[in-house]
């Protein structure tokens, strides 16, 4: 699933849409099938967390790639019909000397709301950890107020904050030297909170992702993705498991026994 900085990036590439006016609208979503926003300017597009918003009039449209959805820009006309890939949103823009085509394909969530709601409607996310001035204390204080929840569970879950994904959670621990596992009241929330921010706003402008300070393919990540290998810093192998609770989707987990002992109980 796409992180934050993938989103962001996202919404820089897709600031072409700005002050340009929609042509045609083909929204592939049962809900929203009948709505039109041609004649409507483009006015802002933005991230926030794992969403995208676009501004049309008096109109958002939010859309979350979810695990499979990505955007793709065309030239009006250009072939971009690939088999397998269900296109969820087209929407084609004023351009010369032939108009631009944004496609969204497989798009998790497709929403269109007055731009009145748009407080309301994300209201229920934590502070936007790529935001300039991100609020760190709110997402502090919406951890710490779930004291038994895994260190794991709290980063992943978007209404601590928004933005981070599976990657970030397994670097960021290691970083941290915590294991996923551990609760809540047994580690240094604002530390990983601080290290989580170092971290993905290094990387919010940076088309391969980083962790360990090496560009070099296969050795960008310490323990993501890395089962059964040695352990950058002590060669013990990496472990991983699965780790999910209340509902949530089990996600893998990686780890290094050493460098990440399990705190408390």
């Amino acid at each position: 699933m796409p992180e934050g900085d993938s989103v962001y990036q996202l919404a820089k590439r897709l600031k072409l849409m700005e002050g340009r006016e929609v042509t045609a609208t083909s929204i592939r979503w049962p809900s929203y099938a009948t709505v039109d926003f041609s004649g409507l300017t483009c006015t802002r597009v933005w991230p926030y967390g794992k969403h995208l918003f676009m501004q049309f009039g008096n109109d958002i449209l939010q859309t979350h790639l979810k695990m499979e959805g990505s955007w793709s820009i065309h030239r009006a006309g250009a072939k971009w019909r690939k088999p397998g890939h269900a296109a969820r949103v087209v929407l084609q823009l004023a351009d010369e000397p032939r108009d631009i085509e944004l496609v969204g394909f497989w798009l998790g969530l497709v929403e269109v709301f007055p731009a009145r709601e748009y407080h309301e409607r994300v209201s229920y996310l934590g502070p936007d950890i790529l935001e300039p001035e991100w609020d760190i204390d709110e997402a502090l204080s919406r951890i710490e107020a779930q004291p038994t929840q895994t260190i794991g569970q709290a980063l992943l879950d978007q209404k601590n904050l928004a933005g981070l994904g599976n990657e970030y959670r397994a670097e960021i621990c290691f970083i941290a030297g915590v294991h996923p596992k551990t609760k809540v009241r047994d580690v240094n929330v604002r530390r990983i909170l601080e290290i989580s921010r170092r971290l993905i706003w290094a990387n919010k402008d940076s088309p391969v992702r980083v962790t360990t300070g090496i560009k070099r393919a296969g050795e960008t990540s310490y323990v993501f993705g890395r089962n059964n290998k040695p352990c950058r810093r002590c060669t013990t192998l990496i472990q991983k498991d699965f780790l999910g609770g209340d509902g949530d989707l089990e996600r893998v987990i990686w780890w290094c026994p050493q460098c990440q002992p399990l705190q408390g109980k």
